[in-house]
Formats: C-alpha cells, sequence, structure tokens
C-alpha cells in the first residue's frame, strides 16, 4: 500500500480531531479526502507527512511508519500544503533548485528543473520572482516543489482554493495528468473537485470516516429518495401525477428556458416543489420511496391518460447531495 492508515487518533487537549480512523491507499490512486471545515482533513494529511505525531494508532507511507521513519517518509512524499508557503523573493527557477538540494538530489538538477517546470506550465515564468505570481500560478510552483524529488506519493491540501475558473480546469489537468503516474491524496470540500480528479472519494466528518467508495459508487448510496425523471409530449398537471402509487413528491424539472413552450403556470415555490397542483409541465422530477420502482406505474400512468412518454430516467444523486447526507448535524 502506498498510504496505510490504522485506528490514527489525534486529540488536542479535549478536543479529538481524529478518531480511529483507518485509510488503505493503493498505487496509482488519486483520493479525495472530504469533509467540512474542521472534519480532520489538514490533522490527518500533518500526520501523514510527519508535521505532528498521532495521540494513538500507526501509519506509513510506502511501507515506512511516519514516527519511527519520518526521513524514509519525507523522501516518498511531495506535500502541497493549504496554505502553499513559498519564498516570495527568490525567482521560479532558483527556489526549485533550493529546495531540489533540500532533498540532497543527485545527477542533473537543472535538468530536473527544467522537467518541472514544463510538467507545470511553469516556462514563462520561470525568471519571475515567486511574490510577482498569480495565485493559479504560485499553486503551479507549489505542485513542482512537490514533485521535484520524484515522490511516489503526492499529498495536496486543498490544492484549488481561491483559484479562478480557468486556473481551476488547468490545475485540475495537471492533477490528473500526475495521478497517472503517482499516488495522490486531496484534501478538499468542493465537491466537484472530486468528481473532476479523483476515481475515489473518502468523506470524514467529525474525526470519522463516514463514507469510502468509488465516486460511482457513492452516488448510489442508500438515500431519502429515489428521483424519476420524466418527460410527457404534452403539459400534465402537478395534481395528477401525485396520484401515482409509490409517488411521494413531485417538482417541476428543467430550466425556465426549457419549460417555455410548456404553457407553465408560475408560482413563487415552482423550483421547491411545494404547491405544484395546478402547475403544468412535461417535465417532471417523481420521488419516490428508497427501493420503491415507480417506472411502470409511470408508464400505466401515461396509457391511462393517453400520453407519451418521451423518456424516463433515473437521476443519480451527485456527491455534494451524498456529502451533505452524511455530514448532517
Amino acid at each position: 500500500m502506498s498510504i496505510n492508515v490504522s485506528a490514527i487518533t489525534k486529540i488536542y487537549g479535549t478536543q479529538k480531531a481524529l478518531d480511529a480512523v483507518s485509510i488503505e491507499v493503493k498505487p496509482g490512486e488519486i483520493v479525495g479526502l472530504l469533509g467540512p471545515n474542521g472534519a480532520g482533513k489538514s490533522t490527518l494529511m500533518k500526520i501523514l507527512t510527519c508535521f505532528i505525531p498521532p495521540t494513538l494508532g500507526d501509519a506509513s507511507i510506502c511501507g515506512f511508519d511516519v514516527q519511527d521513519q519520518s526521513i524514509e517518509v519525507r523522501k516518498k512524499v511531495g506535500y502541497l500544503p493549504e496554505n502553499n508557503p513559498l519564498y516570495l523573493d527568490l525567482y521560479v527557477r532558483e527556489f526549485l533548485g533550493f529546495i531540489a538540494g533540500t532533498h540532497r538530489m543527485r545527477g542533473n538538477i537543472q535538468a530536473r528543473v527544467s522537467e518541472m517546470i514544463e510538467l507545470t506550465g511553469l516556462d514563462d515564468e520561470q525568471h519571475k520572482k515567486i511574490g510577482a505570481l498569480s495565485k493559479g500560478y504560485r499553486q503551479r510552483v507549489g505542485l513542482a516543489q512537490a514533485l521535484i524529488h520524484d515522490p511516489e506519493v503526492l499529498i495536496l491540501d486543498e490544492p484549488t482554493s481561491g483559484l479562478d475558473p480557468n486556473q481551476l480546469v488547468e490545475i485540475r489537468t495537471l492533477i490528473r495528468e500526475i495521478g497517472k503516474r503517482k499516488t495522490v491524496m486531496m484534501s478538499t470540500h468542493v465537491m466537484q473537485e472530486v468528481e473532476a480528479i479523483c476515481n475515489r472519494a473518502i468523506i470524514i466528518h467529525k474525526g470519522i470516516i463516514v463514507a469510502d467508495d468509488t465516486t460511482l459508487n457513492l452516488q448510489h448510496i442508500a438515500t431519502s429518495k429515489v428521483v424519476i425523471k420524466v418527460e410527457f409530449h404534452s403539459p400534465v398537471k402537478g395534481m395528477l401525477l401525485q396520484g401515482i402509487p409509490g409517488v411521494v413528491e413531485v417538482k417541476i424539472a428543467g430550466s425556465v428556458s426549457e419549460q417555455s413552450n410548456n404553457r407553465i403556470i408560475e408560482h413563487s415555490n415552482i423550483r421547491s416543489g411545494k404547491n405544484t397542483d395546478l402547475i403544468q409541465s412535461n417535465l417532471w422530477h417523481l420521488i419516490s420511496e428508497p427501493g420503491v420502482d415507480i417506472r411502470a406505474a409511470v408508464f400505466q400512468f401515461a396509457v391511462d391518460n393517453k400520453l407519451t412518454v418521451l423518456s424516463l430516467q433515473r437521476e443519480e444523486q451527485k456527491l455534494e447531495e451524498v456529502f451533505q447526507e452524511l455530514t448532517r448535524n
């Protein structure tokens, strides 16, 4: 295992930041460590990178114990902290050369620096002072310094925090590319980050692991409802749909522009799903209890009312909704 965490507990005074956390990460995985602020994500990462010791439990990186073999662990890990501490008065190339020296790298260090500059897209910025760079390019410098010694494991704490949309796309692409050759663990509380980058998600809440699975499987975990999206060939009143056996709630689906030709009756609660009795639309979300398949009943409703069903599909639960359910107080 690239990362092995066994029953790690961390206590600060009277506060238990981590509570018997156990995680295994295999080589080549890109794992998203999710959780609300204060969940324990950064604490776990600081333990894995040998910045702080655990109170109880064991952790290892590539077989090296984080407490007893911390020097060997540091050789195997590239770490980008949340605040990305950089020497702002150094030039990009100068800084990366300095970091290579701290790792006591052998061989052609300048060639390695040039390789990292090319990989992280810093070619045009390499002769600038770090203090003159934008937030996005500083993050690239942070990634370059984390990769300079060719670590097997990359640990990134909020790597896209504060970036603009264009910078987000660039950094996400870079992390995915790095993940083809490295084991990557990255923390975030932004669900879109995990869906865009990671193939596995670990959700932590109040120091406890509440979910650990692939991003696809997490979208299928048991939830409080099942949502079916149905489109009819002509508008239907919500009141009629509420009579379908197994349906517990109906909500209008789609945007206003999608519904512009459906003679919708405007209502202030249209988006919340309340008071839909008089609303007409041909695009609806029909909600049932977990485990109840209402598709056959929907088709029978269409036959009885001389309607044509243009499409019928089960909507996948977004990871953000799963996160909200699992981390709700």
